[in-house]
């Protein structure tokens, strides 16, 4: 069973890869550079190589059959983000909207205040440990700070 596969841009050997070209030496330190400095564009390159060197009407053509059907999937539609149509619906889209925004602000202010507190508690534990320290040091040698 043969790996090729039988896309018809794949299938032409006019413009498939030269074999025993003298130009290989050079297009492998080329791509070991690419590599080095941008390597998403010698990876595209070696994918672009390994497919027969498509033109890019071919490459598209290709692509869309293979990925059409999300191009749908993700297409913007001004329902998206405007009005439906329904005042009502609007009209509660919009209440919930805003309800669920107001609950994330208070979020955010609780998130806030719970930072502040951490902060405080570990500025307590951190004074808590540097007076031990001294109490000990003072104890241990005697100085006077």
């Amino acid at each position: 069973m043969s790996w090729a596969p039988s896309f018809a841009w794949n299938s032409g050997s006019s413009r498939s890869c030269a074999r025993g070209s003298s130009r290989k030496p050079l297009e492998i330190v080329g791509l070991v550079f690419l590599f080095f400095y941008f390597w998403p564009l010698a990876m595209a390159y070696i994918a672009w190589k390994l497919m027969g060197y498509p033109v890019p009407a071919e490459i598209r053509g290709v692509i869309d059959r293979g990925f059409g059907g999300l191009r749908n999937e993700f297409r913007w539609s001004p329902s998206a983000f405007g009005g439906t149509g329904n005042l009502a619906f609007d009209a509660y889209r919009r209440s919930e909207i805003e309800r669920l925004e107001t609950e994330r602000r208070r979020l955010d202010e609780e998130a806030r205040e719970f930072r502040t507190f951490v902060e405080d508690v570990k500025r307590a534990k951190d004074r808590e440990e540097f007076d031990a320290y001294m109490r000990k040091r003072r104890e241990a040698g005697g100085t006077s700070v």
